[in-house]
Order: C-alpha cells, then sequence, then structure tokens
C-alpha cells in the first residue's frame, strides 16, 4: 500500500468513487481511496438506485442532471455498463398546492434547459397506466428520470478513477487522522500510515465517526428506509416498454418496475432512527430487519393508488440505513476551522447527486471554486452552534417532509426555539410570528390580537399580507424598529488590519468615522459576500453581512489570515435595533445628545439612554434610518429606551417580511438572492461599488477589470408585475418575444406602492426602461414592464438627508 498521497478519500460508496473519478479528471492523479471493506458497504449496495431532476434548488437540480447525463460517459470511459433504464417519471399533485410546486419547478426548468412537462390525468393513465388516477389534478414528467444498478455504477466510477491513476485499497480501516503543522495530514491505517496534503470524509454511514478523528462534528444521522420488490405482475411484464417512474407524494411513495415487478419505497411519517449513539463499526453488507408495521399505512394507501399491488405478491424487503443532514442536502466542502479537510457526506441520494458532488468537491480543491453556486450543500451552511440534540430531531423531520409540499414562506417546527436573543419574550407577547435564520429565532411579522400566530404556508399570498402591509407603512410614514441579531458581525482588528481589508475586499476601505459598502470577491471575480465596513479607527473595523454566511466567510477570513490581523465573528455578541423611517431622527433625538450631525455613512459612539452603543447612519429599508448595536446584557434596556420614546412618534415594530418588502421599493439586492456566487459584480451592479482606482491588487481584481472592458451579456433589472395572487418566489421565467431570455433573482408584493415587483437577469439588449416581458408564475403568463426609477425616494432625498 502507498504511503504518501495528495489526496486520500476516505470511504468506498458512490460519492468517494466520484469524488475520487472527477479528481483524476480535473488532473490529480495521484488520489487514493480506502475503504475498511468492500466497494459499495454501507448505504450504496443496498440503495434503489432511482435517480431524478427535480429538487427545490435549481443549482442542485442542475447538479442532478449532469448526474444523470454521466453515467453514459462513464459507460463510455470504462466499457462497464451501469445498467441506465431511463424510463422517464412522474410526480403525481393531488391537491391544489402540490400541483402550484409542480407549475413553480417546471417553470425553473425552462431556462435550465430541462424538458419536463405538466400533464394531466388522462396523460397520466397513457404514461403510467397502473397508476389511479382518481383525485390527480396533474403531474410533472421529465424524460431523464430513470433508475440504475448501484454496484454497477460504482465500479464504473472506480474504474475510471483507476484509468486516471487513482489507487484503491479496500480492506484498509482508518483509524486516526491527525494534521502535522504544516497542515497536512497523517492517516493511520491498520495496514500503516498514509501522509496526505488532503483528506476527504466521504464515510457515508460512518462520515460521523470518522469526522470525530479530527475533532469534527458533522450534523448527520442515518434513518431506516423500506423499499419491497414484488412478485410479477402481468400488467407490467405484458408491456411492451418498461414502466417509467411514479412519485406520489400523497402516498409518501416512489415507484419503478424492477424486473417482471415492482419496486416501492416509502418515507413513512413513523419513521425510525437508526444507530444514535453511532454507527458500529462492524455493520457493512448487513440489512435490517423488516418492518411492516411502521409502512402500514403507507401501504394501504399505495393499494388505492396502485391497485395492481393489492394482489402482488412480495418478493425481498429491503430495509437499511441512509445518512441524512437537517435539511436533507448534502455536507460538502471545506470544513470550516481546518486545513484541507473536506466533506462529501450526507449524499442521501447518491445516484441522483453523487456526480454532481464529485464535481463540485474536485473543482473547489483543484481549481480552488466551483463552477456555481454550492450554498444549498456547502458544510459551512451550519455554525458551530450545531449540536446532535439539533440534529435528530431535524432529520426525522426532514424524513418526514421528503415528498412533501416545499413551500417558500413555509418555517419548519421541529428543535425550535434554538437559539434566541434577550428580546424573544419582549416580542413573542407583542404577537411575533417566528421564522428562523442559522437557527436563531427571527421576528417574520407582528400579529394583531385575534390574527393567527402561524403563517399559512402557500405559493400564494399568505395571511401575512395584511400584517406585512401595516408594517410597512408604519415605516413609510412614521418609524418601525427592528432587532439587527441576525447580522453576521466581525471586527477586524490590528496594525494591518486596513491594508488586509483592502486586499480582502473589493471596495473602498472608509475613513475613521465613515462606512462603506464592498463586494467580497473569490478568485475568480464571482461575488462571495455583500458588506458594509465601518472604520472606528485606522486599526478598528467593524463588518457586517449575511447572518446565515457567517461560517462561509470566517472560513475564507482564515483562508487569507495575515500577520498583524485579527478577525473575530461577533455575530452573537453584538446585537441591537435598527430604527427606519421619517421620524427615526426624532426618536434618536429624544435620546441622545450626538445624534443630530450624523450623516449618511456616518459611524460614531453613542450613549443611548444610559446604554453605550454604536450607532451608523444606513438602511436597508431605502429611506432614513439607523442601526444601533449593543451588547446583548444592555439590549432590553435599549429597547425600552427606544420604544419608550418612539411612541410620540408613531413607532411600532417590523419584522422580515416587512423588511423584505421594503427593500423592493428601492431595488435593493439580496444574498443568494441577487448577490450570490452565480453572479459577478458587473452583473447585478455591484461594480459600482468596487474601488477600481485602488492601488491594492484585491482578490478577484483581475477578473474584475476583464468583466469592466468587456460588460457581461446580462444584467439585473427590475419588473412591474401584473400579478394576481401570487408574487415572483425566484427563478420563474422571463419571456421577451416569446422567447425565454432570463430569469427572475426574487420578488414580492411592494406594499408601499401597491404593486408587484420581480428582480430579474436579462440580457443587457434589453434592459431599457418600458421594456415588455411576460413572467411566469405557477403557470399563469403575467404582463411585466421593466422599470429604472425606484418607488420610493428616488432621488434619495431621505434617505441622505
Amino acid at each position: 500500500m502507498k504511503t504518501q498521497a495528495r489526496v486520500v478519500v476516505i470511504g468506498g460508496g458512490v460519492v468517494g468513487v466520484s469524488v475520487l473519478y472527477h479528481l483524476t479528471k480535473l488532473g490529480w492523479s495521484d488520489a487514493m481511496l480506502v475503504e475498511r471493506s468492500e466497494l459499495t458497504s454501507g448505504s450504496t449496495w443496498h440503495a434503489a438506485g432511482g435517480f431524478h431532476t427535480l429538487n427545490g434548488d435549481t443549482n442542485m437540480a442542475a447538479l442532478q442532471g449532469y448526474t444523470i447525463r454521466l453515467y453514459k460517459e462513464l459507460e463510455e470511459i470504462t466499457g462497464m455498463s451501469c445498467g441506465l433504464h431511463h424510463v422517464g417519471g412522474i410526480t403525481l399533485a393531488d391537491n391544489r398546492d402540490r400541483f402550484d410546486m409542480l407549475l413553480a419547478e417546471r417553470a425553473k426548468h425552462r431556462y435550465m434547459g430541462l424538458d419536463t412537462q405538466i400533464v394531466g390525468p388522462e396523460e397520466i393513465a397513457k404514461i403510467a397506466p397502473i397508476t389511479n388516477t382518481d383525485g390527480i389534478l396533474g403531474a410533472l414528467y421529465d424524460p431523464l428520470d430513470g433508475h440504475l444498478d448501484p454496484s454497477g455504477t460504482t465500479h464504473a466510477y472506480a474504474k475510471a478513477a483507476r484509468m486516471g491513476g487513482a489507487t484503491i485499497e479496500t480492506h484498509v480501516m482508518v483509524q486516526e487522522t491527525n494534521q502535522r503543522a504544516d497542515g497536512t495530514w497523517d492517516v493511520v491505517t491498520d495496514k500503516g500510515t498514509i501522509h496526505a496534503e488532503h483528506v476527504v470524509n466521504a464515510g457515508g454511514l460512518w462520515a460521523r465517526e470518522v469526522g470525530a478523528m479530527a475533532g469534527v462534528y458533522l450534523p448527520l444521522h442515518p434513518m431506516e428506509h423500506q423499499y419491497i420488490v414484488t412478485d410479477e405482475i402481468a400488467d407490467i411484464y405484458e408491456r411492451s416498454e418498461e414502466h417509467p417512474h411514479v412519485m406520489d407524494p400523497a402516498g409518501e411513495s416512489y415507484l419503478r418496475q424492477e424486473g417482471r415487478g415492482l419496486c416501492i419505497g416509502f418515507y413513512e411519517q413513523p419513521c425510525r432512527p437508526w444507530a444514535v449513539d453511532g454507527t458500529p463499526w462492524s455493520f457493512g453488507h448487513e440489512l435490517l430487519p423488516d418492518d411492516f408495521d411502521k409502512i402500514e399505512d403507507s401501504i394501504a394507501f399505495a393499494y388505492q393508488r396502485f391497485p395492481v399491488l393489492e394482489t402482488a405478491g412480495v418478493k425481498s424487503v429491503i430495509h437499511g440505513p441512509f445518512t441524512f443532514a437537517p435539511d436533507g442536502n448534502p455536507l460538502v466542502g471545506l470544513v470550516p476551522g481546518l486545513r484541507n479537510y473536506w466533506s462529501a457526506c450526507g449524499v442521501m441520494a447518491g445516484f441522483s447527486q453523487g456526480g454532481g458532488v464529485g464535481l463540485m468537491l474536485a473543482q473547489w480543491m483543484v481549481e480552488g471554486e466551483c463552477e456555481r453556486d454550492v450554498s444549498a450543500m456547502d458544510v459551512a451552511r451550519f455554525g458551530d452552534w450545531i449540536s446532535p440534540g439539533y440534529t435528530l430531531p431535524k432529520v426525522i423531520e426532514n424524513y418526514q417532509k421528503r415528498f412533501s409540499v416545499s413551500y417558500p414562506n413555509e418555517e419548519l417546527p421541529a428543535a425550535r426555539p434554538n437559539r434566541t436573543t434577550p428580546m424573544y419574550d419582549i416580542f413573542d407577547q407583542m404577537g411575533a410570528v417566528w421564522g428562523a435564520q442559522f437557527g436563531l429565532e427571527v421576528v417574520n411579522y407582528f400579529a394583531n390580537d385575534g390574527e393567527d400566530r402561524y403563517e399559512t404556508p402557500s405559493f400564494r399570498r399568505s395571511n401575512a399580507f395584511d400584517a406585512t402591509a401595516r408594517e410597512v407603512k408604519a415605516v413609510r410614514e412614521a418609524v418601525g424598529i427592528n432587532e439587527i441579531h441576525n447580522f453576521g458581525k466581525y471586527e477586524v482588528t490590528g496594525p494591518n488590519a486596513r491594508d488586509w481589508l483592502d486586499r480582502i475586499m473589493a471596495g473602498r476601505v472608509p475613513k475613521p468615522g465613515r462606512l462603506s459598502l464592498t463586494p467580497m470577491l473569490s478568485h475568480k471575480g464571482k461575488l462571495i459576500g455583500d458588506f458594509t465596513i465601518s472604520c472606528l479607527s485606522d486599526t478598528h473595523f467593524h463588518l457586517t453581512a449575511s447572518y446565515g454566511a457567517q461560517a462561509y466567510h470566517m472560513r475564507w477570513f482564515e483562508q487569507h489570515a495575515q500577520d498583524g490581523v485579527t478577525v473575530r465573528n461577533v455575530s452573537d455578541t453584538l446585537t441591537g435595533f435598527q430604527i427606519a423611517g421619517p421620524n427615526a431622527r426624532k426618536v434618536l433625538d429624544a435620546v441622545t445628545r450626538d445624534a443630530t450631525d450624523l450623516r449618511f455613512m456616518d459611524v460614531r459612539a453613542m450613549t443611548i439612554g444610559t446604554t453605550p452603543c454604536l450607532v451608523q447612519r444606513v438602511s436597508y429599508t431605502g429611506g432614513l434610518g439607523y442601526e444601533i448595536y449593543c451588547e446583548p446584557v444592555a439590549q432590553r434596556q435599549l429597547w425600552h429606551t427606544l420604544w419608550s420614546s418612539g411612541q410620540d412618534h408613531g413607532m411600532r415594530p417590523f419584522g422580515m417580511r416587512a423588511m423584505m418588502s421594503l427593500r423592493l421599493d428601492k431595488f435593493f439586492g439580496s444574498w443568494l438572492s441577487e448577490f450570490s456566487p452565480d453572479y459577478t459584480p458587473a452583473e447585478t451592479g455591484m461594480d459600482r461599488f468596487i474601488a477600481f482606482k485602488k492601488n491594492t491588487d484585491f482578490i478577484g481584481r483581475a477578473a474584475a477589470e476583464a468583466e469592466r472592458s468587456n460588460s457581461p451579456e446580462r444584467t439585473l433589472v427590475a419588473f412591474e408585475v401584473d400579478a394576481q395572487d401570487a408574487d415572483v418566489q425566484g427563478y420563474e421565467p422571463v419571456w421577451v418575444d416569446g422567447e425565454v431570455r432570463g430569469f427572475c433573482t426574487s420578488g414580492g408584493y411592494s406594499h408601499h406602492a401597491g404593486k408587484s415587483i420581480a428582480l430579474a437577469l436579462i440580457p443587457r439588449d434589453h434592459a431599457q426602461d418600458g421594456t415588455k416581458a411576460k413572467i411566469e408564475i405557477l403557470g399563469q403568463m403575467c404582463d411585466a414592464t421593466l422599470i429604472t426609477t425606484p418607488l420610493y425616494d428616488a432621488d434619495g432625498a431621505q434617505m441622505r438627508g
């Protein structure tokens, strides 16, 4: 066995061999995979082997499409069969909400190049004739759906990797992973120690245990999963072609042909977690005991949907564990806090996602970044606050909702409230309707007495509409107050702090007492952060950005650390409020002596009432506003000071639903909607904040300069939409002159203007004021007009005055 390798991949399931293959494909041939048993041991060997493109996240859907198309390439490269069955598949909808979800997904697929179709009951009966269509409104048909041979596919990946120069060692048990002072790793096995520059944890069912060897907690948990293979069924084997897949969300089931019978699996409600205290190292090619009791109701429902099952005999039962992350997506990427330690875990849909996961991780390792935004599966999307006590109930919840409708406004209840601020009980008593971000409770809106304290999940305007309108009105006409705990906050100090910020950030670093807005760019010029920099002194800076990206940002800061600079994540040790609206200055003037001369983009230490605060004159609501920061122990006192002063000026609290409506009035973008690693500064208008004149080779400068010389083809614009009861959520196609020419990044209802607004990326040559378009919302072609004048404070007089 080799004792030296550039990369050691731990785990020989489909994900591990995919990572290995893609590393060799991108030129890293000195790669090695070690597996404690045989390839496919763990979840891979007993997988049902189905694949599909449907996924609520468009980048995940695109990667699933890549995975499916990759299989024919593997067959051509290796001469081995993956056992491909491209039979197509349908996803059924038995109610309006499910059908709305399918309409929304079909719309996204238009600009993604996926050839899916909405079909009605008569067409369903022709495509999948064993389906009882009683009560079915329609379905989404995808010709790419199918299934394969899990073992054959895994070995095809392995052969392709070996052909690229990689080494695979089976029956090698990893016992320790120890990092050396230079950042490289010693992978200690029962056959000797391997010295590697990089380690990839593709441990599958054992990923938690492998991670623990490096001092890492990966939020994963195995769940028991069961599917059944029937005896021969005449309605199946007498067909001239293979029966397509059928996903029946109402019955929590998936079904496909298996030989001359059927295979049907369930995501049942009375589900069971497995190996709560850790996966036994002795487990491998075993199965769990059959358990028909937990799927009894699911089987009864399946008999109604697929009557041929009722008289079919059971040929075999496959009952085995799969790992899930709390949100169901994989955990992929560089593990925060460690150097050269990579995760490729939690890929429960390995034959739909394994190829895309392998490609993205290999690109990340070899090229420094991925070709597309992988935030949905980035291991950094969970912070160091996450624990096994949080992971388990969220994994159970995700399993139970695997086939449920995924609403854009839904707030899932498991393991909540988890993290709260000192304001939680005060806001709760005021009627707060809560959401969660990065594990933290955040107010979405405030319900009045007699109104539901629960927002109904919907693709259409919800019961939060009237409450949001009230809060927007208060901010636009008087003054609103909102907690700012859900900003990511960083303190940068040291003699080289300014020079470091000049290199890390593309924008201007402000002078003492001032703020600046700046993008943070990847080396290839993609947007990886949207920051406010506050200069307290030449050696002391305060940064704010998206709260949910703090682990991602800290990982980047640590990768680019510099002597003489200390970066501290103070996201949860600095909190406070923002006040916004035409009366905001009056409120502040009444409680401090220092606010009158505070200019737009100023920052200053102040005493508000009795509380020492940091105050900056900036607002995401688009008008006059202030952000006021304090320590958590002083937050309640600060609240009473501001709230008491605000009563004379019409103050009322507002939440995130109002915030997202208010920002539309000014066409302000939002992180992971308008601004993400999928986009560049010039595409989104963020290039106006790049300091091209500064004499610093900031990260991403070469790419930004090139884009400046050659404008990108698409640009971010705003549309007024003639919508009915549903607004743009994101990724709806934009039609111009009868063709799909772009897509929406986000949208919603401007309660101030009384208009439905969409932000979208379209070709630059169509981006003229008044351009007519159509935007497809839930299957309806809505008229849209491009607008360039903000709906509020168009000249900036309120914001800057």
